[in-house]
């Protein structure tokens, strides 16, 4: 079954690349308890820190396309990161509600 959002953030990654633009695929790949976004969810981050999509929500993104922004600055191919609610941040990060996240990150090339 093809997902209209998650095409729609691919063709938005596509013609970013194709502007030059270096791209990262953030995906959420482990979750537990508490969560906003499933196993799955996407989100784009170009080197400009423009983003599209959602892997949850708002402090958790920031650290989402800060840690995207270094891996590219970092010339990295991928990382996983993970936020937990045991992380002395964790009210700092959105995570107070019990929820624990897994999140790949990963450039994407044309």
């Amino acid at each position: 079954m093809k997902n209209s959002f998650d095409e729609k953030i691919l063709e938005e990654a596509s013609d970013w690349i194709n502007a030059n633009q270096k791209v990262v695929l953030a995906t959420v790949i482990q979750t537990w308890g508490s969560s906003p976004r499933p196993i799955g969810s996407r989100m784009i981050i170009n080197d400009k820190g423009d983003f599209s999509g959602s892997v949850s929500g708002g402090c958790v993104e920031s650290a989402v396309i800060r840690e995207s922004i270094e891996l590219l600055k970092k010339n990295q191919l991928f990382k996983k990161i993970e936020f937990k609610v045991s992380n002395e941040s964790a009210w700092e990060i959105g995570l107070a509600c019990g929820g624990e996240i897994a999140v790949f990150l990963e450039k994407i090339n044309q």
